[in-house]
């Protein structure tokens, strides 16, 4: 089958291992719009258009305020994950389903690898994985960019033609599926890229059927 092979499963964070209707990334990008209003004494329209370009052009807001800024990560990483994490609930049948993977489970996201680990607590996922990584471990370049990969996967050691990858970011995947990872994405629309291997809406609902042997493929 489809994942027959796959030794280890990566997992995105943010509105993967959570429903995207969790007021939680609205935080994060609140408390990235004032931080743009801050330090650029721009509007906050412009600082909200200016978040828009950096993720197009340069993959996270970050990542734009690093190169056309100069900004320090440390701080601007460290205020923008302080937040509220109460509005997150545990999930133990998505526990359930996750701890029956064969293999290894890490997770790979562009936040922090200490906001990660709140948030899979938050989630009651806590103690499940043998890696997280976060940008800091792909030293602040994020995710679409190919060296990000390079530098997370090669921290780990990992195949990627013995992996999966669940991203609810369709361009994250673009890369991964080149590398020879088996592509999902995880999200409540499905878009056909070609990059796609795999599209759910239901999580636990996917990887019940992965135990089963009848993964939901994208046609």
């Amino acid at each position: 089958m489809a994942f027959d092979h796959v030794r280890t499963w990566i997992f995105d964070l943010d509105e993967t291992l959570y429903p995207p209707s969790t007021p939680l990334f609205p935080q994060i990008e609140a408390r990235m719009g004032a931080w743009i209003r801050a330090k650029l004494g721009v509007s906050a329209a412009e600082a909200d258009a200016l978040r828009a370009r950096w993720w197009h052009d340069h993959g996270t807001t970050l990542a734009g305020l690093m190169r056309e800024h100069g900004e320090d990560p440390g701080p601007f990483l460290a205020d923008v994950h302080d937040i509220d994490f109460s509005v997150l609930a545990p999930d133990p049948d998505l526990r359930a389903v996750l701890e029956a993977l064969p293999g290894r489970r890490i997770i790979y996201t562009n936040g922090t690898a200490p906001y990660a680990e709140r948030v899979l607590a938050a989630r009651g996922l806590g103690g499940l994985w043998d890696a997280v990584y976060g940008v800091e471990h792909a030293d602040h370049v994020p995710k679409p960019d190919r060296e990000a990969f390079d530098r997370v996967f090669a921290r780990d050691g990992l195949d990627p033609t013995g992996a999966a990858m669940f991203e609810d970011s369709v361009r994250n995947l673009a890369v991964p599926h080149e590398l020879g990872v088996v592509t999902v994405h995880v999200g409540p629309i499905r878009d056909p890229a070609p990059y796609v291997r795999h599209h759910t809406d239901d999580l636990v609902a996917f990887l019940r059927d992965i135990a089963s042997g009848q993964p939901r493929s994208v046609a």
